[in-house]
């Protein structure tokens, strides 16, 4: 068991990789407000073509089968339900699907032994039918079609499609009502064997656990399980363009305000000889000085009456872009679209200000400490972004400073961007 503490952070992180390839990382919290523990595997919606084992062929499954999958697993042959498994014992359980991965997860102060031991195995124990594929395709559809009523699911879904040429990123999680219909017990099983190998998973505890007992737990649970060959993936590489797909697009809803989203895309796979990481937090300083609540910018924009409420900026990234989305909602949107553009052609900020937001950016940091989902979430990212634990935080923020920020920003390329946007309906 190695330990890794996270620097001026009262937290250490406990990891083992047990023998059949699943990792585990216990972050123990004396006085946390009971457990939080979620398993994950490095699957998502990003996932649409692969191959397995040396296989030319590749291997295309239907859009937001990560998504189902992740619905089917709460399907147990033996009729328990695992939400009232762990509703009995004092305990929450959810699990969701990203574009990278999916997560299963129980939050309570109990019976942690118990809950622990269920929660792998009915994720390591699918069971589906035709008949229970069929059944949830119905409830899918459902779910789908509430997101398509929702103005800003549909801004940020509708900027993607925009934006990536190539990419899945571009589609809804959960797919499309025709990639439902289609999808089989056959495609599930087959993701299921694929990316649910220990290899391909993790699981993070953080609470009021010993690290020694958590890893004794699942170390005894996984060894009562037969080992399976390692499926060696393949994944389709995209060569994305850098850019956009469409330069405008729009649609109508019902709503009284117009929303709109300035979108704009940068490759971040030619960055040679910089870090990634800080390249990221750069940039998030940059929107945040300029665009921020606090921003003159945006006491401008209120002032005017431009804005009717905050803007927000949002990103998504892929191996080889990153997408910046700059999202309102206005009754002027030629007008915010100038201003936001006027505002990025000087990317130059105040050491004062970024001073300002070091402080701001350690002091999340050490307001996460005291909340144990936040802890979980802060591992699990790290893991499934980088793969490892990132433990010094504290150094990264503390070394940021002007002369190295001015260096970073010369690579953001705001040359390619779009604008998508919500028209109030004209049919009523």
């Amino acid at each position: 068991m190695k330990k890794r503490p996270l620097n001026n952070l009262d937290l250490t992180v406990y990891e083992e990789t047990l023998s059949n390839g699943l990792r585990v990382y216990v972050i123990p919290k004396e006085n946390g407000n009971g457990i939080y523990a979620t398993f994950s595997t490095n699957f998502g919606s990003n996932v649409e073509e692969f191959s397995v084992n040396g296989k030319k062929k590749m291997c295309k499954v239907p859009l937001g089968v990560a998504h189902f999958l992740e619905h089917q697993m709460f399907e147990q042959e033996d009729g328990i339900d695992p939400m009232k498994f762990f509703e009995d014992r004092g305990a929450m359980t959810n699990a969701y699907t990203s574009n990278t991965k999916t997560t299963y997860l129980f939050s309570g102060p109990d019976h942690f032994k118990e809950n622990i031991n269920y929660l792998l195995d009915f994720v390591q124990n699918p069971y589906m039918t035709d008949e229970t594929v069929e059944k949830e395709k119905g409830i899918i559809i459902q779910e789908l079609g509430m997101y398509e009523n929702n103005p800003y699911f549909k801004l940020r879904s509708g900027s993607l499609l925009q934006t990536f040429v190539k990419h899945p990123v571009r589609y809804n999680i959960g797919g499309t009502v025709e990639s439902v219909k289609k999808t089989t017990r056959k495609d599930l099983y087959h993701c299921y064997h694929t990316f649910y190998h220990p290899t391909n998973m993790f699981v993070v505890v953080s609470g009021n656990v010993d690290p020694k007992e958590v890893i004794s737990i699942i170390t005894n649970n996984q060894e009562e399980k037969e080992q399976t060959e390692v499926p060696k993936i393949t994944y389709k590489k995209y060569n994305e363009p850098d850019q956009c797909k469409n330069e405008f697009g729009k649609i109508e809803m019902d709503i009284t305000i117009p929303k709109i989203s300035l979108n704009y895309k940068m490759n971040i796979s030619r960055m040679k000889d910089l870090d990634l990481r800080k390249f990221l937090i750069y940039m998030d300083i940059l929107f945040n000085v300029k665009f921020g609540t606090t921003s003159l910018f945006h006491e401008k924009m209120l002032k005017e009456g431009i804005l009717t409420e905050e803007l927000d900026v949002a990103s998504v990234r892929t191996d080889q872009h990153i997408v910046y989305m700059m999202s309102a909602e206005t009754k002027y949107p030629d007008l915010l679209l100038k201003a936001i553009k006027e505002e990025l052609e000087n990317l130059e900020i105040e050491k004062e200000d970024l001073e300002r937001k070091k402080r701001v950016y350690w002091s999340s940091y050490v307001y996460m400490t005291d909340d144990i989902r936040a802890i979980n979430g802060k591992v699990m990212g790290n893991i499934n972004m980088y793969g490892y634990v990132i433990d010094d935080d504290y150094d990264e923020i503390k070394s940021l400073n002007l002369l190295e920020m001015k260096k970073y920003l010369k690579v953001a390329n705001f040359n390619h961007c779009n604008v998508f946007m919500i028209e109030p309906n004209r049919k009523k």
